[in-house]
């Protein structure tokens, strides 16, 4: 017999448009906050970072490329489609990308995306941010499932799914098209009461 009751929305419609993006403190003391078309530099000089180019399709080649980006991180949000931010020391440039795609209010979850300029690689700040913005997807936003999926072929990223507490659910067969062809992905996850 199929129920006539509704499946209710995760998170109502208009709650995160309905919100400021807010502006995050990490520990190290870097900071989370909104993209500013005065970042337009950095995301064109991710587009040409090799390894950010390899695993996150980041297609910016001007700034004029990089300007409209911004402009459409800000129109997702208010869409509710998605949450970027710059990692960034206070009132210095991004050097870094953290945030959530393909967001579904409706059945609550959202995946994690994020890049980080070589010369911050190697000192946590993506661990430290990717728990921050789980944090506040689960706990502020609401949402019930985060997901972190990466090329099974880039082990920095499973070490970053595994110190942010996303737990390791299994491996998806030939499941993202990168520029040398389809790789298999690994798919971990992050759902309500796990932090």
């Amino acid at each position: 017999m199929i129920s006539s009751l509704r499946i209710p929305e995760v998170v109502p419609a208009g709650r995160m448009a309905g919100m400021e993006q807010p502006v995050f403190g990490l520990p190290s003391g870097l900071e989370l906050r909104p993209w500013r078309p005065s970042d337009a530099d950095v995301l064109v000089a991710a587009g040409r970072e090799p390894a950010i180019r390899q695993w996150n399709r980041l297609l910016v080649e001007t700034p004029g490329d990089a300007r409209r980006r911004i402009e459409r991180m800000h129109e997702r949000w208010h869409a509710e489609l998605s949450a970027m931010w710059a990692i960034a020391r206070p009132g210095e440039e991004a050097m870094g990308l953290i945030g959530w795609g393909d967001v579904d209010l409706t059945g609550g979850s959202a995946e994690i995306v994020y890049w980080i300029l070589p010369a911050a690689r190697g000192g946590g700040v993506v661990v430290e941010a990717a728990k921050r913005v789980s944090e506040w997807a689960l706990n502020d936003l609401g949402l019930h499932r985060l997901r972190l999926c990466h090329s099974v072929a880039n082990p920095a990223s499973c070490r970053v799914a595994d110190k942010a507490g996303f737990a390791f659910e299994g491996t998806m067969r030939s499941a993202l098209l990168h520029a040398d062809g389809w790789h298999d992905e690994h798919l971990h996850a992050l759902v309500q009461g796990d932090i």
